[in-house]
């Protein structure tokens, strides 16, 4: 039965698909007209309706024919940006090059995306998120579950438009724009152009295959002025580590050889004035580096809360200066993470482009992000902490690093806010403890 179910919204899908793509509004109101007039029309004798129906019937047959001497030599080619941005339109330029012999005019372009219907092992095993409030009859048919499931795979809007006349194997740029809707790569699969009959009922439709793909990178929210906490701290890992963030080789005095120093620090003029080997001495480095870590466990396989919670992090890695610190971008996916940027170690479009393609970890327990977190304590200066939840075992984890004497801001986002009553282990530190709503992140970010 579920395979049946699967099948008829699929063809239906489709089906509804094809006609939005195929006809245009007044060929749309020509069908109902059809519909209606066959149905008030059934009894010639005693109604004359039948008549619009015998009119509108070869109008839209007339139009269809027109359809199948449709014929267009073109070819497409894009220039994309590296990045887009979920939630913000995309703009970018397309060629479009006329190879026929004829002035083409009165074509109209549109971007196609990949299939958003899902694949029957998707249909079967991926619960809609609101499925459990549903009533039996809906548990049974998963309809919602079918229109939710789409709606998520959707990757991008676009609009039909117009395209300028095209002359005898001439060649012009358009400017195209889109709408990407989620996270994740975006993959455009070619271009469908058509053109409407006379009567303006039925367009007829080709399509010029153009794969690429670009990246979208998360949703990011306006936050207000963020003061972390911490100080300058000593950084394990010696002036190698302290060059590449800029503080590199800060030269103190001079001292005497001993057993053990590279040559590289022999100062040569010391030595040929004295005759004795003398080498150049360095000052350990201190820069401020802030902790950023990314709760990726939650049972569901989607979530709204997981992907404001990206969406969230996203915002901090664009906002939090890194000219003068480091920044450690810390999660745990098929295994634990961490990735830095700030001060020529990697410039924040890379720990964005994590960010884009991060997803939900179901496969390894709580302990390993707070070892990972607990492993790096001791060169923080500061860590925001974005959680999706707030149980023992993520109160064990900020107790721990308390303990450590790590300053921190704990960030919850949630669907259920009334489920977080107490700060916990955050207690004493309200004004470092926030609880956003998924879905009210702008309400929420504001406050922070």
């Amino acid at each position: 039965m579920r395979y049946f179910f699967y099948i008829s919204y699929r063809f239906f899908d489709g089906l509804s698909t094809w006609r939005k793509q195929r006809f245009t509004q007044a060929g749309l109101l020509i069908l109902a007209i059809i519909a209606i007039s066959a149905g008030l029309g059934m009894n010639p004798w005693r109604s004359t309706v039948y008549q619009v129906f015998a009119l509108a019937v070869p109008l839209l047959a007339v139009a269809l024919l027109f359809s199948f001497f449709f014929r267009v030599r073109i070819s497409v080619k894009r220039r994309l940006p590296k990045f887009a941005l979920a939630g913000e339109p995309l703009t970018y330029s397309l060629w479009v090059h006329n190879y026929s012999a004829k002035q083409q005019k009165g074509l109209f372009l549109n971007e196609q995306f990949g299939d958003p219907r899902p694949s029957f092992e998707e249909f079967i095993w991926t619960r809609e998120p609101e499925e459990d409030s549903r009533n039996a009859w809906d548990k049974r048919t998963m309809v919602y579950r079918w229109m939710w499931l789409v709606a998520k795979n959707r990757q991008a809007k676009g609009k039909e438009q117009l395209l300028p006349t095209l002359a005898p194997h001439g060649k012009e740029k358009v400017r195209v724009e889109i709408l990407p809707l989620h996270r994740g790569y975006l993959e455009l699969t070619g271009i469908r152009v058509s053109r409407p009959d006379p009567f303006g009922l039925f367009k007829a439709c080709r399509f010029f295959p153009c794969y690429q793909r670009i990246l979208v990178l998360p949703k990011r929210y306006r936050l207000p002025q963020v003061d972390l906490p911490g100080s300058r701290r000593h950084q394990p890992g010696g002036v190698s580590l302290a060059s590449s963030v800029g503080n590199s080789d800060e030269f103190v005095s001079l001292r005497e050889y001993r057993s053990g120093d590279p040559l590289r620090r022999i100062h040569w003029k010391s030595w040929a004035k004295t005759g004795k080997l003398i080498v150049k001495n360095y000052q350990d480095e201190f820069f401020v580096r802030h902790g950023l870590v990314m709760d990726t466990f939650q049972e569901q396989p989607h979530s709204r809360a997981f992907e404001e919670a990206v969406s969230l992090a996203a915002s901090f890695v664009s906002t939090v200066e890194t000219q003068e610190a480091l920044l450690d971008l810390m999660f745990v996916g098929n295994k634990a993470f961490c990735f830095s940027s700030g001060r020529g170690v990697a410039h924040t479009d890379s720990m964005m482009e994590i960010l884009a393609c991060v997803q939900p970890c179901h496969d390894q327990p709580f302990s390993e992000l707070s070892s990972l977190l607990i492993n790096h304590a001791s060169r923080l200066s500061g860590c925001i902490c974005i959680l999706l939840s707030w149980d023992e075992e993520r109160q064990e984890m900020v107790r721990k690093l308390r303990g450590i004497g790590v300053p921190l801001k704990i960030i919850v986002v949630t669907e259920q806010v009334d489920a977080v009553e107490d700060a916990g282990s955050m207690r004493g530190d309200q004004e470092d403890f926030h609880v956003l709503a998924a879905g009210e992140m702008e309400k929420g970010v504001a406050g922070l």
